[in-house]
């Protein structure tokens, strides 16, 4: 028989503030995980592209892939960090700014060497880049590629990739706050 809440010795109310906020912040994990893993998956899917990633930034300017929805399991890129001489303060401050970013073509575009040598290590060939801005700055970038050809990217496709960086910078589990 279960024992009464009211009668539990160690009901939520009594729990140790330590343990409460702990387990609020892995109630926040949980959500944020869900949240940005629904995101890129749902972008994935609408604009066809091989890959959704979302790139976080875990201290200023140093970051790596956390999340990616994938076309195939071969464009995979989980873990990856990026060149960290490519993004430097000055491209920081645009996304800062809320810059969006599309490549149609990563051999036709005017780009620094290291940033075009990267993507063709990705096997990207055309890149839309999206910052997800949260209160306290540039919390990361929702990045789609395509792989396979050259893509030019609709005024649809930008929009919902703004979308999905707003859904994500509003998320009180990203911005930081208590739920």
């Amino acid at each position: 028989m279960p024992i009464p809440e009211s009668s539990h010795p160690h009901s939520c109310s009594d729990a140790d503030p330590g343990l409460r906020r702990t387990l609020v912040r892995l109630a926040q994990s949980l959500e944020r995980d869900a949240m940005v893993e629904q995101v890129t998956t749902d972008l994935q899917y609408q604009l066809q592209v091989d890959r959704v990633v979302l790139y976080y930034f875990y201290r200023q300017w140093k970051g790596q892939v956390t999340f990616e929805a994938l076309g195939a399991p071969r464009y995979s890129i989980f873990g990856s960090t990026g060149p960290d001489e490519c993004f430097n303060d000055e491209y920081a401050e645009l996304y800062l700014a809320g810059r969006v970013r599309a490549i149609a073509d990563i051999e036709a575009e005017p780009i620094a060497d290291c940033h075009r040598d990267f993507l063709r290590e990705l096997q990207v060939r055309a890149n839309l880049v999206v910052p997800v801005l949260i209160p306290q700055g540039l919390w990361g970038l929702l990045v789609a590629h395509h792989c396979q050809s050259v893509r030019p990217w609709s005024e649809a496709d930008i929009t919902s990739m703004q979308a999905g960086a707003e859904q994500l910078a509003t998320a009180p589990a990203i911005r930081g706050e208590m739920i």
